[in-house]
């Protein structure tokens, strides 16, 4: 079931540095810090890493920092143009004041974050970190619509919702107890959704790989 988590925001990603400590090229200043070979966080890892977050909150619910809502903003402004195909998804402080960003190719990420601090000079890509990813967002969606066109009922099983795994490693669909249980529906949706994507099918519990 799509889980909204308060910290995660879509942006693209940035390029992977080796190790910690500031590094730039002439006229693109880079991320300072690099998750080096960790992949993108998963849903319990990000959920882990909450109790990170920052104090702040409006009428008792949590709220993201101002830097790193910035840096999000910013980013995620080219995310959603000319580097749709790398983006796989963002965390908002994770911890407290960063970003982490999962992008399929961090080559491609360098030239995003470039993108980004020119069209924003204020943010802080000392900031962000990075980690690679399976799956674009923008491949994912369209994993999504080809299970969507088979329709609400597939094989007697009602498709609740549809999204993205946390982790950008594949797609998720929700529907009855039955149904996560189904290889039948398993193998139809994986089919439907094309070049070998991960479908996971779950019911309010742990999720079954197609």
């Amino acid at each position: 079931m799509p889980r909204p988590l308060r910290a995660t925001v879509l942006v693209l990603a940035v390029t992977a540095l080796a190790g910690c400590g500031s590094s730039t090229v002439p006229g693109q200043p880079l991320p300072s810090r690099s998750a080096g070979a960790r992949p993108c966080p998963t849903w319990a890892q990000q959920q882990h890493g909450q109790p990170t977050a920052p104090p702040t909150a409006f009428d008792g619910t949590p709220a993201n920092t101002p830097e790193a809502t910035e840096l999000s903003q910013a980013v995620g402004t080219q995310g959603r143009g000319a580097f749709a195909d790398v983006w796989g998804t963002q965390i908002t402080d994770y911890p407290a004041g960063r970003v982490a960003l999962c992008v399929t190719d961090l080559s491609r990420g360098q030239a995003l974050a470039a993108a980004a601090k020119k069209a924003d000079p204020k943010i802080d890509l000392d900031r962000l970190d990075l980690y690679p990813c399976r799956y674009s967002q923008r491949t994912l969606d369209g994993a999504i619509r080809r299970i969507v066109a088979l329709g609400p009922t597939v094989l007697g099983f009602p498709l609740h919702t549809y999204s993205p795994v946390a982790d950008a490693s594949g797609v998720q669909v929700t529907t009855t107890a039955q149904g996560a249980a189904s290889q039948a529906l398993h193998e139809r949706l994986a089919r439907a959704a094309g070049d070998g994507i991960p479908v996971l099918l779950q019911q309010s519990g742990p999720a079954v790989p197609a």
